[in-house]
């Protein structure tokens, strides 16, 4: 892993979720970007340069942060840039060749109910960008356990595996594959190709209506440093991510990072 990405928002959250993207960094020898997208509209005929003044506040605010954080030796640049979040946030880590994007949960949500907040949400949902959500406030450990829980053990593109590979490496960590069978699933779907034999440790079958229900019925036998999903169109939280906001009581996994592939088919 080269390159990681921290959007930087305004959430009281925002000094301990960077200190834990230095700490992950340190450990898989990253570079660190810590950026922050911004847009303006403006009335026509408007005298004041409001870009000039948003940018220039914009890098003056990410200094403050990186100043206020322990950088551990891990180099860390700031950026800034104006237009659209999704589509700003994915010309970015296309053209700074991101590997992982951290994020934490809530960025400037204020409603203790909210796990994943209006940001981080249209991030999971709407991007194909490999991303670590990492819970309010958690300190970086190792990672020695991790469960990946999918509804098909199809793999079409393993370069997808490349961050699980990373965490693999770098932190020797073991993974148990938990398939979860859910209606309408094929005798393909529980097939585990050679890729994929070769990481992990163990596996086991379920059978339930949704993956994250797999995963909640059977998550804390595992005991996870970390849990491992697929980003699909219609897969893991479709329902909680029908809406960008994801609350605290529909979403009961909040003890560990969530680490998001992109799709592997």
């Amino acid at each position: 892993m080269k390159n990681i990405l921290v959007p930087v928002g305004s959430s009281k959250n925002a000094k301990s979720h960077l200190q834990y993207a230095v700490d992950f960094a340190k450990a898989t020898g990253a570079k660190l970007y810590v950026v922050q997208i911004y847009n303006v509209y403006t009335k026509a005929g408007t005298m004041i340069k409001i870009d000039d003044i948003l940018e220039r506040e914009s890098k003056e605010f990410l200094e403050r942060h990186v100043s206020e954080i322990e950088s551990k030796g891990v180099e860390i640049i700031t950026k800034t840039f104006k237009g659209k979040l999704i589509d700003t946030l994915e010309l970015v880590c296309k053209s700074l060749s991101v590997d992982l994007i951290i994020l934490e949960p809530r960025t400037n949500s204020i409603k203790d109910e909210v796990f994943l907040g209006k940001t981080s949400g249209k991030i999971i949902k709407q991007t194909n960008i490999p991303a670590l959500i990492v819970p309010e406030g958690f300190v970086f450990k190792p990672i020695s356990s991790i469960l990946m829980a999918i509804k098909s053990a199809i793999i079409k593109k393993e370069e997808a595996l490349r961050p699980l590979n990373v965490l693999i490496r770098d932190f020797n960590a073991k993974v148990n594959l938990l398939i979860v069978k859910t209606p309408f699933y094929t005798k393909e779907d529980t097939v585990i190709n050679q890729a994929l034999k070769a990481i992990i440790s163990s596996s086991k079958e379920t059978e339930n209506a949704t993956t994250y229900q797999g995963v909640l019925e059977h998550y804390k036998e595992f005991n996870p440093d970390l849990l491992c999903v697929v980003r699909r169109k219609r897969g893991f939280f479709t329902k909680l991510w029908e809406n960008n906001i994801v609350l605290k009581k529909d979403f009961h996994i909040t003890g560990f990072p969530v680490l998001v592939l992109s799709g592997l088919k």
